[in-house]
């Protein structure tokens, strides 16, 4: 579809696509405080680290979807 182009959600499409983006960079987020409780149980530190690093990065993430699409809906 073309940009702004509104699809069978009856929500312009960038719209959709930045809440999708929304939904699985915080879903991302949560998931990953299973797996650092996982890794923190079996005592791994390294991939507890670094499921931290996913969760941060999903955050961010989640941080400028919301920016995005506060400019854009009004």
């Amino acid at each position: 579809m073309a940009i702004g182009s509104v699809g069978s959600s009856g929500m312009k499409d960038e719209h959709y696509d930045i809440v999708s983006a929304l939904y699985h960079a915080l879903q991302g987020a949560d998931v990953a405080g299973k797996y650092i409780s996982d890794a923190e149980k079996e005592g791994d530190k390294e991939v507890a680290t670094f499921f931290h690093e996913v969760q941060e990065k999903n955050r961010e993430l989640a941080m400028k979807a919301k920016e995005l699409l506060a400019k854009r809906v009004h």
